[in-house]
């Protein structure tokens, strides 16, 4: 579904991403992890089409993106970025609605992917009015997964989307993204910082470290078959993570 060949990016002198391969398969959930800095949120964003990357190229579906297509791709991906990024100054329906309504979607239509989307996402349809600073933490970030799945897209794009809540919320939400993207059978590319979080959610885990693939593979292979020593140290400092999958 998605796919990255010889991808490139630098800024100035800061090489952010060296040649890199990446394939996420088709309704599967794949997880990036790795240091602050190690280049996670610039691959979703080379993926979105945000980005464009200096070398290499980005394939969705087959389809090579480029600065001409990315408008029209982007609209089969739905994309939550940290802490949402909802418009303070719209609703939370009016959030949820806002492309739909923008590429003329009629009326009725979006009321219904609304009520179908306020079910899966476990939203109060009653705090569809309220506006951003009217909801918690955890309430914006359901809006957000609302928006980001209102076209219904093949791809579900998250950038540490439970990074800024706190860990009763947090473990709640898991939960239920979870359950969404076993309900809806999407291509999932999760940012987290989180190893314990990244086991949770993930078929398949990519480690990185300054901007390059140190592994990837089932959750479980970094723990038992770590490829280099970074692997095993990272894993270890966050032990209490993966004992979740024991």
């Amino acid at each position: 579904m998605l796919e990255l060949r010889g991808v490139t990016k630098s800024y100035g002198e800061a090489v952010v991403l060296a040649p890199l391969d990446l394939v996420c398969a088709r309704d599967e959930t794949t997880v990036l992890i790795g240091p602050s800095g190690c280049g996670k949120s610039t691959l979703l964003k080379l993926i979105n089409g945000l980005l464009v990357p200096d070398a290499g190229e980005v394939r969705f579906d087959g389809t090579r993106l480029t600065p001409q297509n990315a408008q029209g791709l982007r609209r089969r991906m739905g994309y939550v970025i940290q802490e949402g990024g909802l418009f303070p100054h719209l609703t939370a329906r009016d959030n949820v609605e806002l492309l739909a309504r923008h590429i003329g979607i009629a009326s009725a239509q979006r009321a219904a992917r609304i009520a179908e989307l306020c079910e899966l996402a476990h939203f109060e349809v009653d705090l569809l009015g309220r506006y951003p600073r009217e909801l918690s933490g955890g309430q914006r970030q359901r809006v957000a997964l609302m928006r980001a799945l209102m076209l219904d897209p093949e791809v579900l794009l998250l950038d540490e989307p439970l990074g800024a809540l706190d860990p009763m919320i947090r473990a709640g939400l898991q939960e239920d993204l979870r359950s969404v993207f076993r309900a809806c059978a999407k291509t999932v590319v999760l940012v987290t910082h989180d190893v314990g979080e990244a086991a949770f959610f993930a078929d398949r885990v990519v480690l990185l470290r300054d901007g390059r693939v140190v592994q990837e593979g089932a959750p479980r292979e970094l723990v038992e078959r770590p490829a280099e020593p970074f692997v095993e140290a990272f894993v270890r400092a966050q032990r209490t993570g993966w004992e979740a999958m024991s």
